[in-house]
């Protein structure tokens, strides 16, 4: 099990709106020619896959800067530490199959090897940069398809177990922080107007999971027709204008609602500075409140990469990992308290 701290360098403010925009995702959806898609797979041909793509890591000199782990080295606990983390999808994390795992030291890379599809490679980068998140993907995918060849059709494009994700494979996501359009009950119109022109919106962790402290993820929901490059123009578009929104709705919020906005923000960090039993959730959406409050410049002695870090480690996995402890719920809750009062007491 590796340490729980630094947190990931896509959680930087580097980025372009980072302030809105947590990070951009690109993930490739790919399958090994001539072997059965995972689900149909049989366990030597699972683990085929496995040790050829740790073989193509190893030759393109990834492992030299990450670390690779099969399914015998991948705890349950270790897999929920990496879900917090946003490395690898609940699907990966409850698949019963042999599978593998790689990160990259930096997390802004990783790879799930036979989740629903034999390779499903991604890519964050802090901010709105799909340039830098696409780039990083691509030279992985070529590696790879260079060393052990693709399931392709000419008609098609890529295959995959899913046919939504049949031709580029790709899907391009943001994660964004959108605070100002929930207050002004504005997200449900902004929300309906991206899934109109076919962009999915998720919660924090992906397909599946609940919306916490008001982060949203947008993403396209088809692969086939389209290029790559055109289904990055449409999700950055939109993307763009979301932010927009987003910026005009915390204009109004400081001008029309000023000590509203500024007491839930103050609440939330006294609470966080006092409080003696925090749960996950709470503290999740308490800081999510808190980087809000940053975001405006109504806190200033806190650093958004701070408040990303606590989001982070305060989180089950990450916490036990970062105290070296396994904790019962209760003992965990205490400890978080602790942990977060610790950390944002000056």
């Amino acid at each position: 099990m590796r340490a729980a701290e630094p947190v990931g360098r896509w959680l930087s403010v580097a980025g372009p709106e980072s302030d809105i925009v947590v990070s951009s995702r690109v993930r490739l959806a790919r399958n090994v020619a001539d072997v059965p898609f995972t689900t149909k797979a049989k366990p030597a041909e699972q683990t085929r896959v496995i040790e050829a793509t740790r073989s193509a890591l190893a030759e393109g000199g990834y492992l030299d800067d990450g670390g690779f782990v099969d399914d015998e080295q991948l705890t349950d606990e270790h897999a929920r530490f990496l879900l917090e983390r946003h490395l690898v999808s609940p699907d990966f994390v409850e698949n019963k199959v042999k599978r593998g795992l790689y990160v990259s030291r930096d997390e802004t890379l990783s790879l799930m090897v036979n989740e629903e599809d034999h390779l499903r490679i991604q890519s964050l980068a802090a901010g709105l940069d799909f340039a830098a998140a696409l780039g990083q993907a691509f030279r992985l995918d070529e590696e790879l398809e260079s060393r052990l060849g693709y399931a392709f059709s000419p008609q098609f494009g890529f295959l995959t177990a899913c046919p939504t994700n049949v031709g580029t494979g790709m899907r391009a996501s943001v994660l964004v922080h959108m605070p100002g359009l929930v207050l002004t009950k504005e997200i449900d119109k902004v929300l309906r107007g991206a899934a109109h022109i076919g962009l999915m919106v998720r919660g924090l962790h992906g397909e599946g999971s609940e919306t916490r402290g008001n982060f949203f993820q947008v993403s396209n929901q088809k692969t086939l027709g389209q290029s790559e490059s055109e289904i990055l123009e449409t999700v950055t578009e939109i993307c763009r204008q979301v932010v927009e929104y987003e910026r005009k709705a915390r204009e109004y919020l400081v001008e029309n609602l000023r000590a509203e906005v500024e007491d839930k923000v103050f609440r939330s960090l006294a609470t966080l500075r006092s409080a003696r039993i925090l749960t996950s959730n709470e503290a999740v959406n308490l800081l999510a409140t808190v980087r809000f409050g940053v975001s405006l410049g109504i806190i200033n002695e806190i650093s958004l990469p701070e408040v990303s870090r606590l989001m982070i480690l305060v989180r089950p996995a990450n916490l036990q990992v970062l105290l070296g402890e396994t904790l019962k719920p209760p003992e965990r809750d205490e400890r978080r308290a602790t942990f977060v009062r610790e950390a944002l007491v000056k």
